[in-house]
């Protein structure tokens, strides 16, 4: 995490800041944080604004280099860290993207309420884990060959409907309908297909989870509504993880095809994590291909969680996952990239969003904004710590001109994995999530400590502010039940 960063931070309004391009002699452009005066402080904490300002200064970044509120130290770009790069003259970065490529959120709601499953939230979240593995090197719900890989890497989530996995509607309710159609799978390597083949259907470890909550608050009923978000009490399952093995091994080979890129190109940059290629070149479009295909695991591998979630209740509440109304509100990615057109400084660009811990943001009425949700805009999902909320948004018109349509992803890290190690104490952390109700299960005691709430910034914070710079609007409030932790 290094020192504190002392370089200049001037207001812009109340929900941002800006690093300003004389900063740095190679800013093309500003920095631009969105967070409040009372997170100022925590900001200068560790050396993420420096990484805002380095991202400035990429070939072809249109628009400012911007952080969420969620903003930490990441590699090459911050956590929370959002770029645009132009599709013509811009570049593409798999640091900027991130290792954990469409690493992302999903909202599973229920017909049921608090009070109905309270005697039965152990069994439903023991249930939860025996169906879904968890934990580092755990393999997944089915071990898939060769060639079902690739086909679940270049068809996405049409690949579990296929398999009786998802419902023939689930597609509906994820971003982008759970597939990227530029996936190729022969961009990919012989080592990720390795470590891909036995994880589809696996939580992995760190910050991933599958948690059973309740909504503890509505603040937008007719939003709230039309996502199937009913009355407080209401039991919805949350899930957050990645494409595991095969998408961190996609970014591992990829950063380094780059880091020869901008030795042969001689791109320059202030940190080689930044390292990346021409989008139109042979490896920035090898690359894209690859990525699509680490993406498209991911939406998989969410699905087959969801298919192992679905079961479980229905097995321990012994009714079917139909009736128990068990639909996915939204499933929302970050750490990914994507092609989309932006109005930049009044003229329309054809652009590559990084969002590295961040998610799209987009309007009612947008095209990409799921039918059923036009009325209202996209479903945002912030989750918090274990031991505090998680919060459904909407994406407001006015982020597609303050951030490219996007938002946080998270609460964001203020303490590194090694200090809450230090810190926190196993047992210490179980019981107090005990006393407020919560059960947990996890694999593995550095699990627990690692993701002690106390290592996250207050959520609160971060939504409050996402929603005071026009990005999101909060929709309800959720708390946690029964938590898996890998």
């Amino acid at each position: 995490m290094g020192d504190g960063w002392n370089g200049p931070l001037n207001k812009v309004d109340a929900f941002r800041y800006e690093i300003p391009r004389s900063y740095k002699p190679a800013m093309r452009t500003n920095g631009l944080v969105f967070i409040d005066e009372s997170m100022v402080p925590q900001l200068r904490q560790d050396q993420a604004p420096e990484q805002v300002a380095n991202v400035a200064t990429m070939p072809g970044i249109l628009g400012a280099a911007m952080a969420m509120p969620d903003i930490h130290w990441g590699y090459g770009f911050p956590i929370g860290g959002v770029a645009a790069f132009d599709y013509n003259d811009g570049v593409i970065s798999p640091g900027g993207i991130g290792y954990d490529i469409n690493c992302g959120v999903r909202l599973i709601r229920t017909n049921l309420l608090a009070a109905d499953v309270r005697s039965n939230l152990r069994a439903l979240t023991d249930a939860c884990f025996e169906n879904v593995p968890s934990g580092v090197g755990e393999g997944g719900i089915t071990k898939v060959s060769r060639q079902d890989l690739a086909k679940l890497a270049t068809e996405g989530a049409g690949w579990s409907v296929e398999k009786g996995y998802a419902w023939s509607d689930d597609p509906d309710h994820i971003e982008a309908r759970g597939c990227l159609e530029d996936a190729d799978f022969s961009k990919v390597g012989e080592r990720a297909i390795a470590r891909g083949k036995d994880q589809v259907g696996s939580l992995g470890a760190g910050n991933h989870f599958v948690e059973i909550q309740k909504v503890d608050r509505v603040d937008d009923e007719r939003a709230a509504k039309a996502l199937g978000i009913e009355e407080p009490g209401q039991v919805c399952v949350m899930v957050h993880t990645g494409s595991r093995g095969f998408g961190h091994q996609i970014a591992t080979d990829y950063i380094e095809v780059c880091e020869r890129v901008v030795k042969r190109e001689k791109i320059e940059l202030p940190d080689l994590q930044l390292a990346c290629a021409p989008v139109g070149s042979k490896e920035g479009l090898d690359y894209w291909r690859a990525m699509c295909c680490g993406a498209n695991f991911a939406w998989n591998n969410r699905q087959l969680i969801t298919y192992g979630v679905r079961n479980a209740f229905s097995k321990v509440l012994g009714q079917s996952a139909e009736a128990l109304g068990m639909d996915i509100v939204y499933d929302v990615c970050h750490n990914i990239g994507k092609v989309e057109d932006h109005v930049i400084d009044g003229a329309r660009h054809k652009v590559v969003v990084h969002r590295k811990g961040a998610t799209r943001a987009f309007p009612a009425g947008h095209p990409e904004t799921p039918a059923e949700y036009k009325a209202v805009g996209q479903p945002v999902l912030i989750p918090g710590d274990m031991g505090t909320y998680s919060f459904v948004l909407v994406g407001l018109p006015t982020a597609m001109e303050r951030s490219f349509g996007s938002s946080c992803h998270g609460a964001g890290r203020q303490m590194s994995r090694k200090a809450a190690t230090r810190k926190y104490d196993a047992n210490e952390v179980v019981k107090s999530l005990d006393k407020r109700g919560i059960y947990l299960r996890a694999a593995s005691r550095a699990g627990i400590v690692e993701e002690a709430p106390g290592a996250y910034k207050n959520v609160e914070d971060v939504v409050r502010v996402a929603e005071g710079a026009g990005l999101t609007k909060i929709v309800a409030r959720l708390v946690p039940l029964g938590v898996v932790k890998g």
